[in-house]
């Protein structure tokens, strides 16, 4: 049987049948509640001094608050994410489902302490978890939570304490170079062409190639206004929103020398009118990224090119609007740089006798022309 010991003003300190000492605080309802059991009657009553110091500061936080487990407040948390994109949702309940409920999902959320943080970031580390991107996406995710369970007054800090742990250190990535960009465009079906040649020299993702139309061309101008992306969710729902991020609203300056290009898969592979998706499948429908793939992994393979992805095409147009001078921030929002190179700086980046595209004479070459002629490839020196 207990012992109360005495009160100690908004609580009590009283001693267990185990020797050990237990400090309880008024939770402001009439109710004393436990803030733990100590080895010492003193260190219970400077838990008590503490816990009394934190509601006069209005910092005391309700031990009980905290025993809600990750697992029902996670799926609460995901639930109230209101602006958050659809893709955006999937990625997070996976990240949740597979790598940190597992672990974590079963406990308290006043329980997990930043040694429980360290021992599950450490089998994420040891087992892989499908790379260090996905680790750090994890630990990104679960210090966010948690912030906001503190912001919620369900606990007092966050036990995410690591540091560096949710940096993303991704492989370095190859940059196709301009030959083998040529030797792509060559190689894949005409009416995708015109899509590897714009995701390296207007450095556009797939997503926002994917939902271009063609009110958003203007072959006038040389211009791209990107304000939409594509993307599709786990069920092969399609869903056309705003562009990765606000900075993703922008022009795009096309390179002079794909504007005949450009023309002419508008006339032939567009679909009609000024909302007409500018890339289709071979059906006429809108494009996918999981038919897309196949096409392109069957491409790159072919020319045993099979370590470049679609999007390091990005990359190559990024390195190469950086070499010309352009500022980090054009490059990353894909402004500027290479759409804006005059005719005499793509000759000096192409290389003699390889232009984008061949003509008889100085003369611009007209929209269907007979002059009109598919630019070879680099390498195979086909059309």
């Amino acid at each position: 049987m207990t012992r109360r010991r005495r009160q100690k003003g908004t609580g009590a300190v009283r001693k267990l049948p185990s020797g050990r000492w237990q400090a309880r605080t008024d939770s402001g309802d009439g109710e004393l509640i436990s803030l733990g059991s100590f080895t010492t009657e003193m260190d219970a009553e400077r838990a008590l001094r503490l816990a009394a110091g934190d509601q006069v500061r209005g910092d005391w936080i309700d031990p009980r608050a905290g025993q809600i487990t990750l697992h029902d407040y996670a799926s609460d948390w995901l639930e109230s994410r209101s602006t958050i994109r659809q893709r955006t949702r999937e990625l997070y309940a996976s990240l949740l489902r597979n790598h940190i409920l597992p672990d974590l999902g079963g406990l308290a959320i006043a329980a997990i302490t930043p040694r429980r943080v360290r021992q599950w970031h450490a089998r994420m580390v040891s087992h892989g978890a499908s790379g260090g991107v996905t680790v750090a996406k994890c630990y990104r995710l679960l210090r966010t939570i948690l912030t906001t369970a503190i912001e919620d007054e369900l606990i007092t800090r966050n036990p995410c304490m690591i540091t560096g742990a949710g940096v993303e250190r991704s492989p370095e990535r190859p940059v196709a170079t301009i030959p083998q960009v040529y030797a792509i465009a060559s190689a894949v079906e005409s009416r995708y062409r015109m899509l590897v040649l714009l995701a390296t020299f207007t450095s556009l993702r797939f997503g926002e190639l994917a939902a271009l139309t063609r009110r958003r061309i203007d072959l006038d101008t040389g211009l791209i206004t990107i304000t939409e992306a594509a993307s599709e969710l786990n069920d092969g729902t399609r869903v056309v929103g705003d562009p990765k991020t606000s900075a993703g609203r922008r022009t795009v300056a096309i390179p002079p020398a794909l504007l005949a290009d450009l023309g002419l898969h508008l006339d032939r592979f567009a679909q009609p009118g000024h909302d007409g998706l500018v890339f289709v499948g071979p059906l006429g429908g809108p494009l996918r990224r999981s038919n897309w793939s196949k096409t392109w992994r069957s491409t790159v393979d072919g020319l045993n090119l099979e370590q470049l992805h679609f999007h390091d095409l990005r990359h190559t147009g990024n390195t190469l609007a950086a070499a010309t001078g352009a500022s980090r921030v054009a490059c990353s929002h894909g402004t500027g740089g290479m759409g804006s190179m005059r005719q005499a700086e793509w000759s000096a980046f192409l290389g003699p006798g390889r232009p984008l595209v061949e003509r008889g004479d100085q003369r611009p070459a007209a929209r269907g022309s007979r002059r009109y002629r598919t630019p070879p490839c680099a390498i195979t020196g086909r059309g």
